[in-house]
């Protein structure tokens, strides 16, 4: 039914579950900044299953990161800062010890892939942010 007000953008599944944003990157999304999704306002993120699955390496030549946040924040770092791209396997978000877990409204996730210098000619990764919505049965 139709009520005139405008619903959140957030994925939020209706069952008790752990939701998750996933998004992928490659070497050719360098100097960008990514929109992974929306997380609902009242979730609680999960920093020890979140991070970054390098699936191939990154091999520009100064800078291999990821920086990872809400996109409120200045730089986009407030869950993963300089996050390293060159070696395979997860990479765990590094400053969910210094913000609270809950997001406090809708909260756009986004990431900036800071690959510089010589031009790469490889590298791919996951970026997979784990949260838990505020949906008590």
């Amino acid at each position: 039914m139709a009520t005139g007000t405008a619903g959140s953008v957030a994925r939020n599944y209706h069952q008790q579950m752990v939701h998750y944003l996933r998004k992928g990157f490659s070497f050719a999304d360098r100097l960008a900044t990514l929109t992974v999704g929306v997380i609902p306002s009242g979730s609680v993120i999960q920093y020890t299953t979140s991070g970054v699955y390098v699936t191939q390496v990154f091999n520009a030549g100064t800078n291999n990161l990821i920086d990872i946040g809400a996109s409120t924040d200045v730089g986009t770092n407030n869950f993963g800062t300089s996050i390293s791209l060159t070696a395979l396997g997860v990479v765990p978000l590094d400053e969910g010890l210094n913000i609270s877990p809950m997001v406090t409204a809708d909260t756009t996730v986004q990431a900036y892939i800071n690959v510089t210098g010589t031009t790469p000619t490889t590298g791919t990764g996951e970026i997979i942010i784990a949260y838990i919505p505020d949906n008590d049965l």
